[in-house]
């Protein structure tokens, strides 16, 4: 499993492009990969996991984590810096990430972020088939997540009770505020609309794709190293091949001693 750091430069044209459109993107990212084609179903196992960071100094990173290390050359040439590439410096970071993986124990604490398109499933009539539905709030997303913490092996940290706003957590005693219980935010909530390259038989017409993402910051703690593994390169929720589910750790800040 390989790691993989991607400077977008904004100023390009190719970049532009890239970043108006998640299938264009994925594209893109599976093209990063020889024996792989950008239509090639992914299913079970490590697969290639990508994401979007819009960071404070309005940079804008691109993250890999693919079970094979990638050739990102076509994007420096499309959406880099290519005259400064050389060989030492291609124009992307790109390092092992199974040694990374294998030191996660139970009750390491990180520092994580992840994009990803919170559905649910409703019907709005008894006789009608279920219908799949964005979480539109951020106190249902975050509950979203909260729901998949165990199964993906790791606990969102609690805040202390006297960084809580709110007595035990909430805004009343039947609707859980998460915001204010989690060291737990979301953000840069995005609603995108694209068209994919495919067209949808039997009509003709281009398949629209209509997603909200939504990218989540917070502290974990480890709870099954296993099941984090393969959250980690299997990804988390909807819509992996559009940007979402990749979710990554790093150490938390140390605390400044008294």
């Amino acid at each position: 499993m390989f790691l993989t750091r991607f400077r977008v430069n904004t100023a390009r044209p190719g970049a532009r492009r890239l970043l108006s459109s998640p299938q264009v993107m994925h594209a893109a990212v599976m093209s990063s990969f020889p024996t792989l084609l950008p239509s090639t179903p992914q299913t079970g196992g490590p697969r290639v996991l990508w994401r979007l960071d819009h960071t404070q100094h309005a940079e804008v990173m691109l993250y890999l984590v693919s079970p094979h290390r990638p050739d990102l050359t076509h994007l420096v040439e499309q959406a880099g810096w290519p005259a400064a590439a050389e060989p030492a410096a291609p124009g992307w970071e790109s390092r092992p990430y199974t040694p990374f993986l294998d030191r996660l124990t139970v009750g390491g604490q990180w520092a994580f972020r992840l994009t990803a398109n919170p559905v649910h499933h409703i019907r709005r009539k008894d006789d009608e088939p279920t219908k799949r539905t964005a979480h539109l709030t951020p106190v249902h997303q975050m509950g979203w997540l909260l729901k998949r913490q165990e199964p993906c092996g790791f606990s969102i940290l609690q805040k202390p009770d006297d960084r809580r706003l709110l007595s035990h957590g909430t805004t009343h005693t039947q609707q859980p505020h998460h915001g204010d219980r989690y060291e737990l935010t979301v953000h840069d909530k995005r609603n995108l609309a694209f068209d994919k390259t495919r067209t949808a038989a039997p009509t003709g017409r281009k398949a629209s794709v209509s997603l909200v993402t939504v990218t989540f910051d917070g502290r974990l703690e480890v709870t099954d190293p296993d099941l984090l593994r393969r959250t980690l390169t299997q990804g988390l929720g909807k819509a992996k091949a559009y940007g979402c589910g990749l979710l990554t750790l790093a150490p938390l800040p140390r605390q400044a001693t008294p």
